[in-house]
């Protein structure tokens, strides 16, 4: 079986982590799968690519604050560098010849780089499933709505796509009536429950031996994410710890990302230098053994993070961004409201008050909640083999009607 992968990826690590985690899953639970990934993250080279998978790295693209896409590296044009990817994309489409092609948030891809690749599958490979992924939250509705609406989404899913496997949860956030599909979309839903991590490769003691944590001390760890707007919450930090009390022992790791501009990292390294309980990283690809060992997370909204602080069940402060997208407010607030963690709003944050829910998180919890629907990774699973089945039946049945009649090509349209 040949799943073809599709990852938008234009700002930060996000998609691509979510996206090499399904995989994974996938590999470990389906036999004899290929998985061959398509992304232009830049980082993609960094992470452990599991037996079974491979990838084609397309060019970059970048969505900074404003939205807009351009060209991150090749001193190319942003039309010139879409159509390479849109090629690239559809040759690997008609090489690999899926089973099924999984698309990543955006029915036409970034740019609509997708569309060549989506009507080759339609016309000339129909017995192949084409399924969405979306996370809980794209953006705000009225911003979301107004985009679909404009780029031809929601009739694009309707003509082409067979699922769309969304790995959240109605309870946090109900995308079918946020974002108002219609019917025929909503048919297609299926709400897979956000996705719970492996536990790290790391053990706690190993991590804390290594780190040099003391017993009596506490260990906070500091995650922006990929790192690209990650700077104010790492300032915000250092100010607010600058303002603990002196009883509080704590040892802070900070993992700046990536992707954190290298003057902004140098200011980083600069404020923390006097202070031998800091300790600065630029990237793990196990953030798990760091968040399993970890008395307190600080970090952004995103995704993949959340998903991590939830599956290691950890007290956290989560300042969410606001720009370019209101995706991580609306789901750090949401999730807040279910008491999974304490989120400050980018307005309110100051050092005084960061100080506070710090101490405050600090403090031993009873009764902490973290009663939220994890299962996405095996419910994706799930879904894939299901349309595989069909996939398998509608190529088995094409073959016996081609031998039996001597015909080039029969498309069946029942399994």
């Amino acid at each position: 079986m040949r799943l073809l992968v599709y990852s938008h990826d234009a700002y930060g690590l996000g998609n691509i982590r979510r996206m090499l985690a399904i995989c994974e899953h996938l590999l470990n639970e389906i036999p004899e799968l290929s998985i061959l990934l398509l992304s232009g993250s830049p980082m993609l080279q960094g992470f452990r690519m599991p037996k079974g998978l491979d990838y084609i790295k397309l060019p970059c693209l970048n969505r900074g604050e404003t939205g807009e896409v351009a060209v991150r590296y090749l001193g190319m044009g942003i039309d010139e560098t879409v159509k390479l990817r849109s090629e690239l994309i559809l040759s690997a489409a008609i090489n690999f010849q899926p089973d099924l092609f999984l698309v990543d948030k955006k029915p036409y891809g970034l740019k609509n780089e997708l569309t060549d690749t989506i009507n080759y599958l339609q016309t000339k490979q129909p017995e192949s499933r084409i399924v969405l992924l979306l996370r809980d939250i794209l953006d705000s509705p009225e911003k979301t709505i107004a985009e679909w609406q404009k780029n031809g989404y929601y009739e694009a899913l309707e003509k082409f796509y067979h699922q769309i496997l969304v790995v959240g949860t109605p309870e946090v956030f109900d995308t079918v009536k946020e974002y108002k599909f219609p019917p025929a979309l909503a048919e297609k839903v299926r709400y897979c429950g956000y996705m719970r991590r492996q536990p790290g490769l790391k053990s706690t003691n190993l991590i804390k031996k290594e780190l040099q944590v003391l017993p009596e001390e506490r260990l906070i760890l500091v995650t922006p994410g990929g790192g690209e707007d990650g700077y104010e919450l790492v300032d915000a930090y250092l100010s607010a710890l600058a303002l603990m009390p002196a009883q509080h022992q704590i040892k802070s790791l900070i993992i700046c990302g990536p992707e954190m501009p290298a003057q902004q990292k140098q200011l980083v390294f600069e404020a923390a230098g006097n202070n031998s309980q800091v300790i600065i990283g630029e990237f793990t690809d196990d953030l798990m053994s760091y968040m399993q060992a970890a008395d307190l997370v600080v970090s952004m909204a995103g995704y993949n993070t959340v998903c991590e602080i939830l599956s290691a069940e950890k007290p956290a402060v989560i300042l969410p961004r606001c720009k370019p997208s209101q995706e991580q407010l609306i789901r750090a607030e949401c999730m807040a409201k279910l008491g999974l963690f304490q989120t400050i709003h980018p307005e309110d944050i100051n050092h005084e008050n960061l100080r506070d829910e710090l101490l405050s998180q600090l403090k031993p919890q009873e009764n902490r909640c973290f009663d939220i629907d994890m299962n996405g990774l095996p419910r994706v699973k799930d879904y894939i083999c299901m349309l595989f089945t069909q996939t398998s039946c509608k190529r088995q049945l094409s073959k016996f009607y081609q031998k039996a009649y001597s015909v080039p090509s029969l498309v069946i349209s029942y399994c």
